[in-house]
């Protein structure tokens, strides 16, 4: 199975050794995205703007695979504090309107001052 590593500059560029997405064969594996905007590498302050931050950097990622938000099958989500839930859940559903992927939600300390949240998807298309 070849695989293809997915870089565009419609998503952070990587700060370490990973690549943002490899696809492997029908699967898409994306490394876990954070909240800087690819422009300006600035990050926003609250929950809300940083989760949509993270779901168009995301779905930079996916499309540059030439996948789409449709094809993501599993989301892991990291929060810096679980009482913020309700408010990444509303920006989250509404990048996944219908059938969203299975998904994991947990509490985590986070790798930047500021940061309030990261994902990392696994898109799979036939």
């Amino acid at each position: 199975m070849a695989k293809q590593y997915i870089r565009t500059p419609n998503a952070p560029q990587p700060i370490g050794p990973y690549s943002q997405g490899v696809r492997a064969g029908n699967f898409l594996f994306v490394a876990g995205q954070g909240p800087s905007d690819p422009k300006t590498g600035q990050m926003a302050a609250d929950v809300e703007n940083q989760t949509r931050q993270v779901l168009t950097n995301i779905k930079g990622i996916v499309e540059a695979s030439g996948l789409s938000m449709h094809d993501v099958v599993k989301a892991s989500i990291f929060l810096r504090n679980l009482d913020d839930f309700k408010r990444m859940n509303e920006v989250y559903k509404t990048f996944f309107t219908e059938n969203p992927p299975a998904r994991t939600t947990v509490e985590a300390k986070l790798p930047a001052p500021g940061m309030l949240i990261e994902i990392d998807v696994i898109a799979y298309k036939e």
